[in-house]
């Protein structure tokens, strides 16, 4: 029997590509400065919460922080993107 890998789960959970739940496995991680939580944890974290929508990496890095399943140091939120002015409006 063929064991499903934590990017697979998260990929059926979310309803996402394997690729695109790669990418929110391994950004989770590093959102964490030095100690980085295996993609089992945070597949086991994401399993425990009910999110209805996909969550940015670094919003489950920092619930896995505050609920202190990994309590190790994060870093500094992403810069948010804005719009630019629409000059001809």
């Amino acid at each position: 029997m063929q064991k499903i890998k934590p990017f697979e789960r998260t990929a059926k959970i979310f309803q996402i590509s394997n690729e695109s739940a790669k990418y929110l496995l391994n950004h989770v991680q590093k959102s964490f400065k030095v100690e980085k939580p295996n993609h089992a944890l945070i597949l086991e974290f994401i399993e425990s919460q009910s999110y209805e929508f996909v969550p940015t990496p670094y919003d489950i890095a920092s619930a896995m922080k505050e609920n202190k399943v990994w309590d190790y140091e994060i870093k500094s939120p992403p810069a948010k993107l804005e719009d630019e002015e629409d000059l001809y409006s």
